[in-house]
Formats: structure tokens, sequence, C-alpha cells
């Protein structure tokens, strides 16, 4: 008899801004699939602002569908502009209405973090030949 383990009640969903080129997500997609190989209990989503699909409502509509509880919703922008600043907050208020149930948290721009930064620094400075 197999056990099948339960339902998550929680959902992490990385938001990015979207692009025409399909290949401008595969960041964004591997930093979903690394999620959900350590957080396997965890509902991990990836929504865009546009031109690509999912779009944040449709995602929080079908999470709630799902019986999610629990949203954190991480901008994966490298700073807080006018799209994580005037569009997202307004995209979370309709949602909240239309989804009551949900408990929607917004976290900072990934970006904006020492850790991401510290992580964007190495990197660059990796790139210069060594003496």
């Amino acid at each position: 008899m197999s056990q099948t383990s339960p339902a998550p009640h929680q959902a992490l969903i990385l938001f990015a801004h979207g692009a025409r080129d399909p290949l401008w997500a595969t960041p964004f997609e591997a930093l979903q699939q690394i999620l959900r190989q350590q957080r396997p209990e965890l509902r991990v989503g990836l929504a865009f602002l546009e031109l690509m699909q999912p779009d944040l409502p449709g995602l929080l509509q079908q999470l709630a569908a799902e019986g999610i509880r629990e949203v954190s919703v991480v901008p994966v922008f490298l700073g807080q502009g006018g799209h994580v600043r005037r569009d997202l907050p307004a995209l979370i208020a309709q949602a909240q209405q239309l989804h009551p149930q949900l408990a929607i948290t917004v976290a900072q721009a990934a970006g904006e973090q020492p850790q991401v930064l510290d992580a964007i620094a190495a990197y660059c400075a990796s790139t210069l030949p060594r003496p």
C-alpha cells in the first residue's frame, strides 16, 4: 500500500517580467527547478508580468483552486522599479479580492538582497583573468 504525501498548502511564486524570446525564461525555469528539488513539499510556480504565460493572476487562481492557503511572491527582478512598486501591488490587491482565502505575501526584489548581490559580485570578479 503506497502512501501519498499530502497536498501542499504553501506556494512560492517566482515573479519575472517576461519577454518575447522564450529562451529568456531559461534561468528562471532553472531557478524554479532548483527550488523544487530543494523543497519538494512546496508548490513552486513561475509567473510573468507580461508577454509570457502563466501570468500572475492566472497562477494565483490556479493555486487557490488547488487549495493552497499561503503564497509568497518573490519578484526575481534586480531592483524595485515601477513594475515591482506599482504593477505588482495592484495585481496582488486584485488577487486578494478574488481569492480572500489566500494569504499572499510579497518579498523584496531578489536583486536587492545582500547575499544575491554578493553572489553576483563574486561572479563578476571571477570573469577577470587570474594575475
